[in-house]
């Protein structure tokens, strides 16, 4: 069941990927990045000789060999599931659905393709899937180095979707329609990706720093510094608490501190990358394995 549920997942995501390509950037002549944007601007160059699905899959094929010896047979058997299927739906769906984006600015069609295609990616990648292309230097990539997949998306697409210049019909405009495309499409896959890692790091100022720090770490499990502090008006001194914890743990630190001293002051800000026991591991040399139960200084 649980095969089938990812499968089905992917399924949907290719569904989703392909349909913003043959509804919305295709037929409005945008071209995006990534292979499915590579193919296109083939497909533009032959003046439609060399259909997308065809020239899709042939250069997919090149890639999946490296995708399996870098991430292990169950991705290379996903990946040629995606790249086979994604073929298919590519050239299908327009007969199939034969619905087309009737909005007349190239813009809105350009964020709205990008946006579905994060999405229906995003959905392929958490099944551990890939559509091949930049998806496997993507992931490959992000095995030994923390550098989001947009990231990587987002260099590849610069040089595939820059090409349009070189075609005799396509100019400037067409370029810029695709670049939209592009962050469109970055955005949306990050987010999605990585919001829910996102980080943030807490300082609170409050009398009652004993009674908040042992909530947090006996009843809410969560990792607190106490650092030295004084206050120069009052030249006091107190302890300032430390706390980084995952975006989502925000709320509930808040409601803690708020339930035993209404009047504390707090500071929140953001923080890129949380490397470290209950967050990311360095991705260079071993795993560590963390002792819960150490507490060792």
């Amino acid at each position: 069941m649980k095969i089938a549920k990812e499968y089905l997942l992917i399924t949907i995501g290719l569904f989703l990927y392909c349909w913003s390509w043959t509804s919305f950037l295709i037929p409005n002549g945008i071209s995006g990045g990534g292979v499915t944007g590579l193919a296109t601007v083939i497909q533009y160059a032959t003046n439609g000789f060399v259909p997308v699905s065809l020239s899709y899959l042939l250069i997919n094929v090149c890639l999946v060999t490296m995708g399996t010896l870098a991430l292990g047979k169950g991705f290379g058997f996903k990946t040629i599931y995606c790249i086979l299927l994604a073929s298919v739906m590519l050239k299908v769906l327009p007969d199939l659905i034969p619905w087309y984006s009737d909005i007349e600015e190239p813009f809105i069609n350009a964020l709205l393709g990008g946006a579905i295609g994060g999405v229906g990616i995003c959905m392929i990648f958490l099944q551990g899937g890939s559509t091949g292309g930049t998806d496997i230097i993507a992931l490959i990539i992000g095995k030994y180095r923390e550098i989001s997949p947009g990231t990587v998306f987002m260099w590849c697409d610069l040089m595939i979707i820059g090409s349009i210049m070189f075609l005799p019909e396509k100019g400037l405009q067409d370029v810029v329609y695709g670049y939209i495309q592009m962050v469109s499409f970055t955005y949306t896959l990050d987010m999605l990706l990585t919001g829910n890692k996102q980080s943030v790091q807490i300082l609170i100022f409050s009398s009652k720093y004993k009674e908040i720090a042992d909530i947090l770490v006996h009843q809410k499990d969560k990792g607190v510094t106490a650092l030295s502090a004084t206050g120069w008006y009052s030249q006091c001194e107190s302890k300032v608490l430390l706390v980084v914890v995952r975006k989502y743990g925000l709320n509930e630190v808040m409601k803690t501190i708020k339930e035993i001293d209404e009047r504390a002051f707090t500071s929140v800000s953001q923080v890129q990358s949380v490397y470290g026991r209950g967050f990311d591991q360095i991705k260079a040399g071993g795993k560590i394995k963390w002792n819960k139960e150490s507490k060792e200084c």
